[in-house]
């Protein structure tokens, strides 16, 4: 297991504040995703909550740098690109397999649904106890 960042400062309360409201705004998408006729995979990477709360990770990660917020908004940069590349893979199949591959994608799409689910949840269950991602 991956050891945790040691923070070296105690981040200001307005971007714990808003680093939650990042959490919140990209949940919302995967809520939409699993209440609506849109899978959670799309909501999350084309949701307007989900685009506007990786805007707010790029336009504030330097507030948070130095403390032990960062790791959460490395966190969750990395869940959106990470998540868009494997649906751009799956895409990329779909294409080469000439759409036979479209029933075999969604197979693993639905793991980056679920993938979604869990980095978004465990990120904010330990933004709540105040501690840092793993690294």
């Amino acid at each position: 297991m991956a050891a945790e960042v040691a923070s070296t400062a105690e981040p200001a309360e307005s971007i714990v504040t808003l680093t939650h409201v990042i959490y919140g705004l990209h949940a919302f998408s995967l809520v939409t995703g699993i209440i609506t006729a849109a899978s959670i995979v799309f909501a999350f990477l084309t949701g307007w909550p989900s685009i506007i709360a990786v805007i707010l990770n790029y336009v504030k990660r330097r507030e948070a740098r130095g403390t032990w917020l960062a790791s959460h908004f490395r966190w969750q940069i990395r869940t959106f690109w990470f998540g868009m590349l494997w649906v751009a893979l799956c895409g990329l199949f779909v294409v080469a397999t000439l759409g036979v591959g479209l029933l075999i994608a969604w197979l693993p799409l639905g793991v980056v649904g679920l993938w979604f689910i869990y980095r978004i949840a465990s990120g904010w269950l330990r933004l709540i106890d105040h501690r840092p991602m793993y690294e």
